[in-house]
Parts: C-alpha cells; structure tokens; sequence
C-alpha cells in the first residue's frame, strides 16, 4: 500500500482495531466473573461495527486492506485480553496473548509501509 492508500483506509483500520477491543471486552463483560458488568463495551461494539459496516458500503476496499483489517481486528481484541489478564492474574498469563498482538502489529507496520525502508532524498 502507498501513502495514499493508507490515508484513505486509516479510519477502517481504526474502526477494525476498536471492534475487536470491544468485542472482547463485550465477552469478557458476558462470560467472566471478574470483570464487572458494564453496557458500555456492548453499546461501543455495536457503534464500531455498525460504522465498520457503513464504511464499507460506502468506499471499496483497495487491494490487501481486508487482510491488514482483520490483523487489526484481532490486535483488539488480544490486546484487551493481555489488557485484562495484567490487571487480573488469577485469569491467567498474559504472555500468548501479548505476543501474538506485538506480531500481528509488526506485520502491519510492515504492510502499511511504517516500517519499510526509507526513501532516499534526491540532493
């Protein structure tokens, strides 16, 4: 992806990163006993994916963004959950999840040109 392409797909990337943040954290609200409950995290995922949907209807989806989409989908959602097992190690270790989200970033980095070479400035 160019510059471009990765301005213009910016707030799905976005979008994705914070459907998968609530959508973890709507389970976590419904399934465990340590995370009190809240109707925040269901209302917030259901406004991210609502949005997330409309974008796409809206503006077509260049050429590896669903991929990188969905890379960043899951960087919420294991974020939140190395998020939620620092605070509460009773739940468990935290390392899986941090180290699967840290890769996933990485390769997003590199896809998204953030980490690519630099360009060489013509004198």
């Amino acid at each position: 992806m160019n510059k471009e392409q990765v301005k213009a797909e910016r707030k799905t990337l976005i979008l994705s990163l914070l459907a998968g943040l609530c959508g973890n954290a709507t389970l976590a609200v419904f399934t465990s006993s340590a995370v009190a409950f809240s109707v925040f995290p269901v209302i917030a995922f259901a406004m991210a994916v609502y949005c997330l949907y409309q974008e796409y209807l809206t503006k077509p989806m260049s050429e590896g963004t669903p991929a990188i989409a969905f890379a960043c989908f899951l960087v919420g959602a294991f974020g939140y959950s190395s998020f939620l097992r620092a605070q509460m190690p009773e739940m468990g270790s935290n390392f899986l999840p941090l180290m699967i989200s840290l890769g996933l970033l990485f390769w997003v980095a590199v896809k998204l040109g953030v980490m690519g070479k630099k360009e060489e400035a013509a004198a």
